[in-house]
């Protein structure tokens, strides 16, 4: 229920002039954004064949453009599993994106079908929703029986079992906000920019997304065996297309997360601060019992809350869930105060955060929040 009115006192330091000598250098240096970048199949494993078409070869030819694209960006740094015609587990894919601590895994891959289906999907991983996904799935798995000691190196895992993909969920949980939030821009690309049918985000038992501990998505970006898609696919115009759509859409995420927000502070002698005057501001709409706040970021880097790293916004809090870190903006009780701030945060760039709420500490649906005790 509504509580009586709440005056929130924001205070607004004023009169405050900085003298800024030339900075430390740590504080000009900016985190590099690591992408893993995985071109499915590979050597004796040529993936899907359809109208003729090499699957392996298209994959790794829209990965090095992805790559290349990226790379001219000097806050991202690029890793491939491949980037030649050779054989890569499943396992040592995710192993390579382990050990590089990556922000991001992307695999890409080509689809095929019994029929003239067309599109692009991404996936996340996750149970199979229906039979669709877990055919994708079991296509993408099989790989692993080119593998030696395949039993052992995946503990007992049958590709051609429903429920073996329950248990490979659990370790990708924590990172599945973030690979959705990844795959919808990737599928937003494909479709507004380049006119490609959109089959969705679609979650699936992905063995090569279980083994990566980031988040991570396996795209695929058309049918081979759609005999216009499977043309355009295996031409160099619609790999750079796919590859571009893709790059935009990495970019877009990165942003989002906002590492690498240290504000460039070397040309400045001097910083002034806002002279403003202490004001106070009422909000009536609060509701007992809910915090909400803004999530401006998640990454698995820890920056410090401060406001110079968090483009001048404050308070900032970093709170710690599984092997992530998320970093909000605000918290208040009052649903009017959060859209304020929310905008806020938007006029400074995070042109994706977005509004979450709290109740006794647990996260709960914001519609849940407003409807549970609005009175």
């Amino acid at each position: 229920m509504k509580s009586s009115s709440l005056k929130v006192i924001i205070f607004l330091f004023t009169g405050i002039l900085i003298s800024a000598s030339t900075p430390n250098k740590n504080y000009t240096e900016k985190s590099k954004f690591v992408v893993v970048l995985d071109a499915g199949h590979g050597g004796k494993d040529p993936g899907n064949m359809g109208n003729g078409y090499k699957e392996k070869d298209i994959a790794l030819n829209v990965v090095l453009r992805i790559g290349k694209e990226l790379e001219k960006d000097s806050n991202i740094k690029v890793v491939y599993t491949r980037d030649t015609d050779v054989f890569i587990p499943l396992e040592k894919r995710g192993k390579i994106a382990n050990d590089a601590k990556a922000d991001l895994f992307i695999s890409v891959h080509c689809n095929s079908h019994n029929s003239q289906a067309e599109g692009t999907e991404t996936f996340v991983l996750g149970i199979h929703r229906n039979s669709t996904n877990f055919e994708v799935a079991k296509r993408e798995n099989s790989v692993i029986f080119l593998e030696e000691d395949y039993e052992v190196t995946y503990e007992g895992f049958d590709p051609n079992s429903p429920e073996s993909a329950i248990g490979m969920t659990i370790m990708q949980e924590e990172y599945l906000d973030q690979s959705i939030l990844l795959a919808d821009f990737v599928q937003k690309k494909f479709t507004n920019d380049l006119k490609r049918k959109n089959r969705g985000v679609k979650q699936a038992g992905l063995i090569v997304l279980h083994q990566t501990y980031m988040p991570s998505v396996l795209v695929e970006i058309g049918f081979l065996t759609n005999n216009e898609e499977g043309k355009f696919l295996n031409g160099t115009s619609g790999q750079n297309k796919m590859a571009d759509a893709i790059v935009d859409a990495i970019k877009e995420y990165s942003h989002s997360i906002n590492l690498g927000v240290l504000d460039n502070l070397e040309k400045n002698t001097s910083a002034e601060i806002t002279i403003k005057e202490n004001k106070i501001e009422e909000f009536k709409d609060n509701y007992e019992g809910i915090t909400f706040k803004v999530q401006l970021a998640a990454s698995s880097k820890k920056l410090e809350p401060k406001s110079s790293n968090f483009k001048g916004l404050t308070p900032v809090f970093r709170e710690k869930e599984g092997k992530l870190y998320k970093y909000y903006f605000g918290a208040t009780s009052s649903y009017s105060q959060i859209q304020s701030l929310h905008e806020e945060a938007k006029s400074k760039g995070y042109k994706t955060s977005y509004l979450v709420a709290f109740k006794d500490g647990n996260k709960i649906t914001v519609n849940s929040a407003l409807k549970s005790q609005a009175k």
